[in-house]
Order: structure tokens, then C-alpha cells, then sequence
């Protein structure tokens, strides 16, 4: 009883955060089902090669998580990521992060030149 006390103790604002928001989740299980993937492949990814490569490989995999928390499709947010950095402000670079960009740019991403070659294609079907 003490153990469990203790812990209440420590992490009495947390708890408090929960009680008065009802929006805060009781567990985390949303998250942990995200990085699932993550264990899954560490045998893939046990020879990145360098630790700049481990660290690139993380930052993918969050980038790609966080997407999908936030109902994006990642192949769509790279891609428009990934044309639009160019010309982007280095100022505003927060506006291509995944929460923000979904607001901003989602209603209509920028497309790479095959999608709109197989798009046309589709249409002559």
C-alpha cells in the first residue's frame, strides 16, 4: 500500500491533469500501437550502418507515427514534405510538421509527376 501511495505522491500534478481534463486518456495502449513496429523490425534495422543512419531511421519512424495519429497518410505527407521544403520559409518550418501541415496544406498536397501520370492513365480506363 505504501509502493502505491508513493507512486499517487510523486505523480500527484499528472494525475490531477487527468482528473480535471476528461479528454486525457487512462492509458496509453493508442500510442504503444504505434511504435509497435518499431520492435517488430529492430532485426531490420540492427545494421543501419553508422548511428547517423540509426538516428535518420528514427526520425522516419516518428515522422511516419505521428501521421497516423494524426489520420494523415504518410506516403502523402512525405511527399508533399519532401517538394515543399525547398521553397519553404526556414522560418516557418513548424507549418511542416505533421498537426499543423494537416491543417494547412492536407486539403490539397502537392503530388509527385507519376501520380498524376497514373491518375490520367485511370481515367482513359
Amino acid at each position: 500500500m505504501t509502493k502505491a501511495l508513493n507512486y499517487v505522491l510523486v505523480r500527484e500534478t499528472q494525475l490531477r491533469v487527468f482528473l480535471t481534463d476528461p479528454e486525457v486518456p487512462l492509458d496509453t495502449n493508442h500510442l504503444e500501437r504505434e511504435i509497435r513496429p518499431i520492435p517488430m523490425g529492430r532485426k531490420n534495422w540492427l545494421f543501419c550502418w553508422t548511428e547517423l543512419g540509426a538516428e535518420h531511421v528514427g526520425l522516419i519512424q516518428s515522422l511516419i507515427s505521428t501521421c497516423k495519429l494524426h489520420d494523415i497518410n504518410p506516403q502523402t505527407y512525405l511527399i508533399d514534405v519532401l517538394q515543399r521544403v525547398s521553397q519553404h520559409p526556414a522560418s516557418q518550418v513548424i507549418e511542416l510538421t505533421p498537426r499543423i501541415w494537416r491543417e494547412q496544406f492536407a486539403g490539397e498536397p502537392l503530388r509527385c509527376p507519376l501520380y498524376k501520370s497514373n491518375e490520367a492513365r485511370n481515367a482513359n480506363r
